[in-house]
């Protein structure tokens, strides 16, 4: 994969709302994590290479039944991700172009939530640690009986915007589960490659692909809440 590939010509999308995951296409947690899973790994007796090969962009109480079963519940992975924030909070930035895109977003009140595989703890963790805009739609880890690839976490979010009937959705992912998600539930997914490969977000079904979210820019926002936004430098 080369700069050049990444060359599309500017092109103008018209949703009438925005879902995005939080890990790795906000927050960039990347090492937290990987220290978060040695930690429990070392707990559960388990090689964290194991773990951290399929953990990514999956809900942490759907990896914990597999090593530990009666540790996967809420209260005990609640507890678990809201130390990660606490204990390696200096290992996470923004991903690029991720803070100007939610103030723009939340300045002309856009349409958009955040879908995440992460606790609620872990979130609100990251927001405080980061400074960064608090969605006012949220559903998390707890919300949804199962987790990304499952499109039950997309289809809440849809349906907490108000938007039940709308088809008109693009969400934004990193990971294949997260964007095979966001396309069983019928959206338009544009993908980052700030965790997985090109070939990998591809082949998970992405219709468009970033390299991170400098590429995307709020036009307009109507006074419904429908967005207009520009996307630059997608892979072509």
């Amino acid at each position: 994969m080369t700069k050049d590939s990444f060359s599309a010509a500017p092109q103008i999308l018209e949703v009438d709302a925005i879902l995005s995951d939080f890990d790795g296409t906000i927050v960039d947690s990347t090492e937290a994590i990987v220290k978060h899973w040695h930690k429990l790994a070392a707990e559960f007796g388990v090689d964290p290479n194991v773990i951290l090969a399929t953990s990514h962009g999956r809900r942490s109480i759907d990896m914990i039944k597999l090593y530990d079963p009666k540790k996967a519940n809420w209260e005990y992975v609640s507890h678990v991700e809201g130390l990660i924030p606490q204990e390696f909070g200096s290992d996470a930035v923004e991903i690029p172009g991720a803070r100007a895109l939610l103030s723009a977003l939340d300045a002309n009140k856009a349409t958009w939530g955040v879908v995440t595989s992460g606790t609620r703890a872990l979130v609100n963790g990251w927001l405080g640690v980061l400074d960064l805009i608090s969605p006012k739609m949220l559903v998390v880890a707890e919300d949804v009986e199962a987790g990304k690839p499952d499109p039950s976490c997309y289809l809440l979010g849809r349906k907490r915007l108000g938007l039940e009937h709308s088809a008109d959705i693009v969400v934004f992912e990193d990971a294949p589960s997260g964007i095979r998600a966001g396309k069983a539930a019928g959206f338009k997914v544009l993908a980052l490659t700030t965790t997985h490969t090109l070939a990998q977000v591809l082949e998970a079904g992405a219709d468009w692909v970033v390299e991170d979210l400098r590429s995307v820019s709020v036009l307009e926002v109507d006074g419904e809440g429908r967005v207009k936004l520009e996307i630059r430098d997608a892979y072509c």
